[in-house]
């Protein structure tokens, strides 16, 4: 028998395109190695044969009797790698995820894991190894899954929680650079404000299980909730103005509701706050120890109710009262105040490091270091959309960050947002060249630029009541664009 030879995977050759390669031959979705790990093998003997068959008709009998339980779960693959290494979805922002759903193709991933319980649903983000980002297929089945739901009489409560350590660290930000020289990413980022408003407006009762790390994307799923229940590792931010991009996701609209400036200040610094100053600022309910959380997820499954009054108090049998520490930045309120107060980020920062000479002041020199690493150019558009949220509807704040993502994705007056990707999650140098590279040559002409409305047929398409689900990206402008 000949002897098997293993190969060295060091000595390939890199022609591209990653370990995997497309079999001309098969569907779009199924791949193959390009370097086999085994060259010539010889024949199977027929036992093992036989073995592997009867183990995989095994397999098959338990995968299909699990179908027939209550959880279900949503699959898709990878497409390709990124030359920095983690998988991303380069072909997703357009018709990929509808295509897969439609033809019923299962493939590698769990991104999605619904759970029906008598009226209850349970949502669970399923990326752990990513911090549970939301890829354009998790966007696709949330808006499906979220429509079905409301739909249904029998259906009461939905729940929303992530696997692993983290809830949702928001946006998958490799998407958008794949995306970076056309309009592939408009789908996703359609769909995504299309799913928010939603999420804002629903009429069945939400609770959302927030454990670990919670950003941008991934908190416009908390912060609208009904019931948002934090715990003590629970740590909350959005930091998209840092990279150059905008405080989206309906986020200009919840900010600008908080007390006084706080908001703005949340929007340009994309400072942290922990599940207690969540608590204190309005931007979650409930405060639950993690050790409990399990248990609350259980006694609500068991209430079998949506009854908002009912539902409270199964969460108050765990809610414990807690306050910020006493070096939060919720009790800086004042200098905040004074400094926000100001017309211009400029004028903002001259303030706070006029504020930074006064002793006890320490920490604002860390936030005016973020803020002078930061995008120039993102810091304006966010401070402008934030306080032009208090005077704007849910539905014009969903409307102006439509217009003002694809305006930055689009690089109408920076590249700014793609130089942000690269330093954080390309090339990971943390070594950004802003365009402009300072506040003062951000020209108050070109943000005019990014805020300008669409013509009516291109905007975000927000539903009426009468027709709640309506507006949907294959029924818009851009579907007929792009058909």
């Amino acid at each position: 028998m000949k002897k098997r030879e293993r190969v060295n995977f060091q000595q390939l050759p890199n022609l591209g395109g990653g370990w995997w390669e497309r079999n001309p031959h098969q569907p779009h979705h199924i791949f193959r190695p390009k370097y086999p790990y085994i060259l010539n093998p010889s024949p199977l003997p027929i036992f093992t044969l036989l073995q592997n068959i009867l183990i995989f008709l095994i397999l098959l009998f338990f995968h299909l009797h699990s179908l027939t339980k209550r959880k279900r779960c949503f699959y898709f693959s990878p497409i390709s790698k990124t030359p920095s290494g983690p998988l991303i979805f380069h072909c997703a922002c357009g018709d990929f995820g509808r295509i897969l759903m439609a033809n019923g193709n299962v493939t590698s991933e769990q991104v999605v894991l619904e759970e029906d319980v008598n009226s209850v649903r349970l949502i669970t983000l399923n990326r752990p190894r990513l911090l549970n980002v939301l890829s354009p297929e998790v966007v696709f089945l949330l808006a499906k899954c979220l429509e079905k739901w409301e739909l249904e009489e029998t259906v009461e409560l939905v729940l929303i929680k992530g696997a692993g350590r983290a809830f949702s660290a928001g946006g998958d930000l490799k998407v958008f650079f794949a995306g970076k020289h056309d309009d592939s990413c408009l789908e996703v980022v359609y769909r995504m404000y299309w799913l928010l408003y939603h999420f804002h407006t629903y009429k069945k009762t939400q609770v959302a299980l927030v454990h670990g790390l919670v950003m941008g994307g991934g908190a416009s799923l908390v912060v609208p909730s009904k019931f948002s229940v934090v715990t003590e590792k629970t740590v909350f931010a959005v930091p998209e103005a840092s990279i150059g991009f905008h405080t989206d996701c309906s986020f200009s609209y919840i900010l600008s509701h908080l007390p006084e400036h706080l908001g703005e200040y949340l929007a340009v610094t994309g400072a942290r706050l922990d599940g207690k100053e969540m608590i204190a600022a309005g931007l979650a309910t409930h405060f639950v120890p993690s050790e409990k959380l399990a248990e609350l997820e259980k006694r609500l499954i068991s209430l079998n109710s949506g009854d908002e009054n009912a539902v409270r108090s199964v969460i108050e049998e765990f809610f414990v009262a807690v306050e910020p520490d006493e070096k939060s930045v919720l009790h800086k309120q004042s200098i905040i105040n004074k400094c926000f107060s100001k017309n211009s980020m400029e004028e903002i920062i001259d303030s706070f490091e006029e504020e930074a000479k006064t002793e006890g002041n320490e920490w604002i020199k860390e936030v005016l270091k973020g803020l002078k690493r930061s995008s120039p150019t993102g810091l304006k558009i966010a401070l402008r959309s934030v306080r032009e949220g208090r005077k704007q509807t849910l539905e014009e704040c969903m409307k102006k960050e439509f217009r003002l993502t694809m305006n930055i994705l689009r690089q109408v007056i920076s590249g700014d947002v793609y130089e942000g990707i690269r330093a954080l999650v390309i090339d990971k140098d943390n070594a950004p060249k802003w365009d402009p590279p300072t506040l003062n040559q951000v020209r108050n002409e070109n943000l005019d630029k990014v805020f300008q409305p669409f013509q009516e047929e291109m905007e975000l398409q927000v539903p009426s009541e009468e027709s709640r689900w309506s507006g949907k990206f294959e029924n818009s402008a851009y579907q007929l664009i792009k058909s």
